[in-house]
């Protein structure tokens, strides 16, 4: 790496963490002045303090529930949304792949995908909780679904951009349909099916919320609801600032590993 891409990052990191510090600060002012409800909007050295409290503190310190239960909690909902996540990738991409490439599975599926796309994750909960229970699977298959549509829609969409010529030429090398998906059609789409991913990817995290408030009693979601109910608004805040950073930091995740897929992209536009 050289020395002015490292300056480029850095300058890039601080340009996106000015805006941050500038609202924490403004934030922490007016709740020092006064300004704000304590009650509703704690400040954020009061929310800093709930929260190394509960990542940090001994449990048995205390009545406080929430006392070092934070690495606890996280691991809950990560492990939900890994595992919904992963069920939408091995269902969405392959699926999407074959909306996009075959006009008789396109007929078939893409009507009722695009039927149900629309359905809000809220309306399936009362569905989940009758099939699953209140258990895990039912919110793993909330957050497969709400992470499936936008996967297999960009699937979809990376399918049937493929460039023609480059059908053609496999074709005239010989290629059967097998091997133009694997090695013609998957790489070309790729750009896409990694877009759907980063999109699912989001809606995951916002599925495991609703899905752990209702049909579940662990987690970031379970924590959130019961610190709002207890009146804990510091704890809802330090839990939301938490959604925020798992969320950005899966992200960043995927977009290393799709830089290292799609590094070839990167060769050609150079």
């Amino acid at each position: 790496m050289t020395a002015a891409v490292r300056r480029a990052g850095l300058g890039g990191l601080g340009l996106g963490l000015a805006l941050p510090v500038v609202l924490v600060s403004i934030w922490e002012a007016a709740g020092r002045a006064g300004l704000v409800p304590q009650g509703i909007l704690p400040a954020p050295s009061l929310v800093a303090e709930a929260w190394w409290a509960w990542a940090f503190a001994d449990p048995g310190m205390g009545l406080n529930p929430y006392l070092g239960t934070w690495g606890e909690t996280v691991l809950f909902s990560a492990r939900r949304v890994f595992a919904g996540f992963a069920c939408a990738i091995l269902i969405g991409v392959p699926m999407g792949i074959m909306i996009g490439w075959n006009r008789l599975v396109a007929g078939a599926v893409d009507p009722l995908i695009q039927s149900l796309r629309p359905i809000p994750i809220t309306a399936w909960l009362p569905f989940a909780i009758a099939v699953f229970g209140i258990r895990d699977a039912g919110a793993v298959f909330l957050i497969a679904l709400g992470a499936f549509f936008p996967i297999v829609v960009n699937s979809t969409a990376g399918a049937r951009d493929v460039p023609r010529n480059l059908i053609r030429a496999a074709r005239m090398m010989g290629a059967n349909e097998r091997q133009l998906l694997l090695r013609v059609v998957l790489p070309a789409a790729l750009p896409n099916i990694f877009t759907g991913m980063r999109l699912g990817l989001g809606i995951a995290w916002t599925a495991v919320i609703v899905a752990e408030i209702v049909a579940v009693k662990s987690g970031l979601g379970y924590v959130l609801w019961d610190a709002y109910y207890v009146g804990r608004m510091d704890v809802v805040i330090a839990d939301m600032a938490s959604i925020g950073i798992a969320g950005f930091l899966s992200d960043r995740v995927l977009v290393a590993l799709s830089g290292r897929v799609l590094h070839w992209k990167q060769a050609v536009r150079a």
